[in-house]
């Protein structure tokens, strides 16, 4: 399986077209309700700011570029070591295993892959993924570390496989559920020929929503399949658009790299992070990019891609995304406090919380208490039709990704399913994402994984 990014020109043109279509719909809506008699109003400047912003946006995502080095540079990335860090929790045998060997078998090796077991309660099949990649790993040229320990969490697997490496030049971080593109690291290392480049963030897809099967059987569903949509279009687009200007806020746990005098001087940091008292283990993915941030730029690569498995039941879905935005919440307070403020990833945090606080009082205003104190039914076909116009504009760049396990046809089919995505996080995920806020003190230690839950058949 792989995949490969194509050139969107027309695509950018076609989300202009559909944001300024949503706009003019916005109107209609705010004429239906009367809020633009006298002349205009608080909510009509609202919607055109955010109008103005999702255009600003879409153009910044799309002069996103994949880094390309020259020969002399290719020298010396090849001399980097490089140290793989898999932690491993309670998770499938198979795939696991299905993880280490897309590692062994990458186009550009890692110099070590270092395994962490935990302390998983199921491993069912463990020993003998084990034996194999003890075995395998070598004759291509790569040093195996299986480690098992005490459950202590994600931070301090990593943290174990960090202070047993002291030679690391670069930390490739991957979830063990996580299948790597065959030119995954190649890619990935690139844009470390710029030495102002503290961490690099690859592009996450679903494993499950495959329809060549090239490595087995897998369940796909309904929200794999529209999860897929949504996860992959946001990093197309909202950390695109940070990319180009090297503030990429969080970087995705099944593919990132960080250089390893990073990661070593702000371990204890690390290990050790509390909010008001309480340790948080979670989020480590956004708090290595904020120590990336604090020491230089940190990038997408857009042709580094990785496969994970998606949650396929929504009770498992919905705890992944609260452990999410609990994390995002907590470490929102520490952009404000350690990022410069006159830095641009430090204004472009308070405009994103702006707009979120913003977007929430707009859907609740038109969506919830207009209908209910004034219902004017010639505004509905507006209403619903300017978060579909919208929604279809910010997943367009889902189609830049050509899969070799997806025809077109089915990803069209995919995109064609924006509405879906649209409504569940205007909903649901916002739902989620504010009850996160208020709860952000509940933490615990891998949260989401405490038995196998989806499985690579």
């Amino acid at each position: 399986m792989t995949a490969r990014i194509v050139r969107g020109r027309h695509l950018f043109v076609a989300a202009v077209v559909l944001a300024a279509a949503a706009a003019w719909m916005g109107h209609h809506v705010l004429a239906a309700l009367g809020t633009l008699e006298g002349g205009g109003s608080g909510l009509t400047l609202a919607y055109a700011v955010m109008f103005l912003f999702l255009v600003i946006q879409f153009g910044a995502a799309y002069l996103e570029r994949p880094a390309k080095v020259t020969d002399r540079v290719q020298k010396q990335l090849d001399q980097l070591c490089v140290v793989a860090l898999v932690p491993a929790y309670n998770e499938d045998a198979k795939a696991l295993q299905e993880c280490l060997m897309s590692m062994i078998f990458q186009t550009r090796k890692p110099d070590t892959i270092y395994v962490v077991d935990d302390g998983s309660k199921h491993t069912d099949g463990y020993r003998k993924v084990q034996r194999w990649f003890l075995e395998v790993a070598p004759m291509h040229g790569i040093r195996p570390v299986w480690h098992i320990q005490s459950n202590a969490g994600k931070r301090h697997a990593q943290a174990k496989a960090v202070m047993d490496t002291p030679e690391a030049d670069v930390y490739w971080t991957v979830d063990s559920d996580t299948v790597s593109d065959p030119s995954a690291l190649a890619e990935l290392l690139k844009p470390f020929g710029n030495p102002e480049v503290q961490s690099v963030a690859g592009i996450v897809m679903a494993a499950n929503v495959r329809v060549k099967q090239d490595w087995g059987k897998h369940r796909t569903n309904f929200l794999t399949r529209f999860t897929d949509l949504w996860f992959v279009a946001g990093q197309l687009t909202d950390r695109s658009s940070l990319s180009v200007l090297g503030s990429v806020w969080v970087n995705s746990g099944p593919i990132a790299a960080y250089r390893a005098d990073l990661i070593r001087n702000n371990l204890h940091s690390y290990l050790a992070e509390t909010f008001f008292g309480r340790p948080v283990p979670f989020s480590d993915d956004s708090m290595l990019t904020l120590f990336a941030m604090l020491r230089g730029r940190t990038v997408q690569q857009p042709t580094a891609f990785a496969y994970s498995l998606m949650p396929d039941r929504i009770g498992h879905f919905n705890r992944m995304f609260l452990r999410w935005m609990r994390g995002s919440f907590i470490r929102s307070w520490w952009r404000v406090r350690y990022l410069p403020i006159r830095s641009f990833a430090w204004w472009a945090h308070i405009l994103r919380w702006t707009q979120s606080v913003a977007a929430t009082v707009l859907f609740v205003a038109v969506m919830l208490v207009s209908p209910v104190i004034d219902f004017r039914i010639e505004a509905l076909p507006w209403m619903l039709g300017v978060p579909i116009v919208v929604g279809y504009a910010q997943t367009l760049r889902y189609m830049t990704i050509r899969r070799s396990d997806q025809p077109l046809l089915y990803q069209w089919g995919t995109w064609a399913l924006s509405p879906v995505a649209v409504f569940f996080a205007l909903v649901w995920l916002r739902a989620i994402r504010w009850y996160g806020v208020a709860t952000c003190w509940k933490t615990g230690s891998w949260g989401t994984r405490q038995t196998v839950e989806v499985a690579m058949n």
